[in-house]
């Protein structure tokens, strides 16, 4: 690691570096678990303040990230490697073997994935039309946008874009597919940019592309990240220890919408309601220690991409031990 948490290796700027680790508050001598490996700068932080007893497990479905945690961190003895998503981590052994001491996800597509042309993430860069995290899954977006109805093709792109378009999209994709498959990642942009009207962008803001909301739609749905994102913080809760943390770095409002309601359902008792019989007191599990933490103008300089991010971090409690 450089100063201010710039990945060396890979010259990946891992998001909110120093506040994720203030956040999981590493002990030497505990486990920790990173479920999003992505190119390892939050992992070697973590990595660095353990000891000869302490344990780092990493994760993630993407085998690049894999071939990356392998090539750095292999060798060592307190780390251990497994390709797959986090909803899995209670079917990995190590994982469950003893309570996580804290527990780290960094949500959405990392910054080599958007870069690299050939994995069909980025609407700017000319590529296969694929967007799935892992290569192996069973399903790309050129396969789902070939066979799926107008109807539903509207749907995702509002549910997990908020695009107001939707429809009009929808129609125009289903319309030029009669005649010609998508099949690269430019192509799909140019027909979804001809249907959004462009919106005059503020006083020192960039233009943002037009495919922007649509290409997150169809990432989100291909790769089924908010679906897994509430069975992985489910699994997280039950592996962490009494006093470990979980912390989420989320990129978008859905996102981050998931882990609010999850950790306030854990820490906060829900609104009473006079008319009701009342109900079993309330124990909390979680308690909040940071809540919508961004980046700052210094880190915002250096990467821009950090402008989305939004970390929370809970412990959990003793009493749900």
């Amino acid at each position: 690691m450089t100063a201010g948490g710039t990945d060396a290796m890979s010259g990946h700027l891992p998001v909110l570096y120093a506040q994720v680790l203030d956040g999981l508050h590493v002990r030497p001598d505990g486990r920790y678990l990173d479920g999003t490996f992505g190119r390892g700068g939050h992992a070697a932080g973590v990595l660095a303040q353990l000891g000869a007893d302490g344990r780092l497990l990493v994760m993630d479905k993407d085998p690049e990230a894999i071939a990356v945690a392998q090539a750095r961190f292999g060798d060592d003895p307190r780390v251990s490697i497994y390709r797959g998503s986090f909803i899995e981590l209670t079917g990995w052994h190590e994982a469950i073997d003893a309570p996580l001491d804290g527990v780290l996800f960094d949500l959405g597509v990392s910054s080599p994935q958007l870069d690299v042309a050939e994995r069909g993430f980025s609407f700017g860069k000319d590529g296969p039309l694929d967007m799935r995290m892992d290569p192996d899954a069973d399903e790309s977006a050129a396969e789902w946008i070939a066979r799926a109805d107008e109807a539903a093709i509207a749907d995702v792109l509002w549910t997990y874009g908020e695009e107001r378009m939707s429809r009009r999209i929808a129609r125009a994709i289903v319309a030029r597919r009669a005649e010609t498959p998508f099949l690269r990642t430019a192509d799909l942009a140019a027909v979804i940019g001809a249907n959004v009207p462009r919106s005059k962008p503020k006083p020192g803001q960039k233009e943002t592309n037009p495919a922007t909301r649509s290409f997150q739609a169809i990432r989100i749905h291909i790769n089924r990240e908010l679906a897994d994102l509430e069975t992985g913080l489910d699994a997280a809760l039950a592996a962490l220890r009494p006093g470990g943390r979980l912390a989420v770095i989320s990129f978008h409002s859905l996102e981050d919408r998931i882990v609010k309601r999850f950790i306030a359902g854990h820490a906060k008792a829900p609104a009473g309601n006079r008319r009701l019989p009342e109900a079993a007191p309330f124990v909390p599990r979680l308690r909040i220690v940071a809540d919508a933490t961004k980046a700052d103008e210094t880190e915002l300089r250096a990467n821009p991409r950090a402008r989305s991010a939004v970390l929370r971090v809970a412990e959990k409690l003793e009493a749900a031990a």
